[in-house]
């Protein structure tokens, strides 16, 4: 008897596929340019080669990495810690490092380079620093006349929703240097194009698109292999409710880092969970259902501690709204233990005076809400018109 096929078929080529394979169009003319590359350990092609590797193997100059947060290898398994400049222990390239003091390429490190090539698979939110790297490096690269060229890379959550609220002038920061919405429906390459002529970025911009993605296409329907963009988005469970959960960071409560299920669980020494988990029932949140639960994280908030909160497990990623269920998760804490509730104090991300909650909503919107113990269909009013605007403004720009 013949043994079954053990051959994989992806539906979805990355960029990346696509360039070393030849089939990139877009590509004319690196195989005779000195490289750089963005790149991280979800950088891979479908076969699971990195890059940096693949790169190489196909016969282009790399001449350097750099990494973004967490490094180029994932060396960094906590977050908002800085990495260093170092040689690849791979290929003996310089990594420079874009996560620390330095975040912008300098002209130093883009010195001698015709292309850099932004290889960094996204999860679809604002507040994913991932973006602003990439942002930072087409500026980078406008200065320094070099060419800036995204392989670009599915959204891992789909592109057909948005939500959240766009983010306002004088909130800018590492996680929002634009006005983009909390979620934003975008991939890597759409990003790019749209800074780059709406936002009067002007690099040398090439996008080579991903072959065989729908915007419909949440990432299990891509036939590609999850590999963690950053430790602690480790399954595509994590990305569906990140967009909302990530809210979390900017307040007392655990977002469950410092377990294996994070932004899944949640919670905090003081909260009743039976309580939490009655109220958001109550609310008839579509897509999700909250289990109860206790658990103790290794790091970070509350390491160490019994936390007391519930753990998401979404039914329907398709009708689950992330954004909605986390705003409803900070008014429900609030209201259950007002004594003990609280904003996350700055320094965050670079940010040192404004509320890290605010520089996550985008502004203080959210904050002034909760506190002032607004619904939560008064907190999102008006968020349905801001997105429209976002979509009009982002349409000519879409590949998919």
């Amino acid at each position: 008897m013949k043994p079954p096929s053990t051959t994989v078929r992806h539906t979805v080529a990355p960029g990346l596929d696509r360039l070393v394979s030849g089939e990139a169009s877009e590509a004319s003319g690196l195989r005779r340019s000195r490289l750089g590359l963005i790149a991280h350990p979800a950088s891979v092609t479908s076969d699971l080669t990195h890059a940096a590797d693949a790169i190489r193997a196909a016969g282009y100059d790399l001449h350097a990495i750099f990494g973004p947060q967490h490094g180029a290898r994932g060396e960094k398994q906590d977050n908002m810690i800085e990495s260093d400049h170092y040689s690849d222990p791979v290929t003996g390239l310089p990594v420079h490092s874009l996560y620390g003091d330095v975040r912008k390429p300098t002209l130093a490190m883009l010195d001698g380079l015709d292309a850099l090539l932004f290889d960094l698979q996204d999860v679809g939110v604002r507040v994913y620093t991932f973006v602003w790297t990439m942002a930072l490096a087409m500026e980078a690269c406008a200065a320094a006349n070099v060419r800036f060229v995204v392989l670009d890379r599915p959204n891992a959550i789909g592109g057909t929703r948005r939500e959240g609220p766009v983010l306002r002038p004088g909130y800018e920061s590492f996680v929002g240097l634009h006005p983009v919405p909390l979620r934003h429906g975008l991939t890597c390459g759409e990003m790019a194009r749209w800074l780059n002529e709406e936002r009067g970025i002007a690099c040398d911009l090439t996008v080579v698109p991903c072959g065989g993605w729908r915007r419909s296409t949440l990432w299990q329907d891509t036939g590609l292999t999850w590999v963690m963009p950053s430790p602690n988005l480790p399954t595509p469970d994590s990305c569906v409710v990140y967009p909302g959960m990530v809210l979390l960071e900017g307040t007392n409560l655990s977002e469950g880092r410092g377990t294996t299920r994070p932004f899944e669980l949640f919670g905090a020494p003081w909260l009743n969970p039976a309580a939490l988990t009655a109220r958001l029932a109550d609310a008839r949140l579509p897509g999700v259902h909250f289990r109860p639960c206790h658990f103790e994280p290794t790091f970070q908030k509350h390491a160490g501690r019994l936390c007391c909160g519930a753990q998401l497990h979404v039914t329907d990623p398709h009708t689950f709204e992330p954004v909605r269920t986390a705003v409803e998760i900070l008014v429900a804490a609030r209201a259950l233990a007002p004594q003990d509730f609280a904003w996350r104090e700055p320094p965050y991300e670079y940010e040192e005076t404004r509320p890290p909650i605010d520089i996550l909503w985008g502004h203080p919107g959210l904050r002034e809400g909760v506190q002032d113990g607004a619904a939560t269909d008064e907190i999102l009013e008006g968020v349905e018109t801001e997105l429209e605007a976002f979509g009009a403004s982002v349409e000519r720009y879409l590949l998919y």
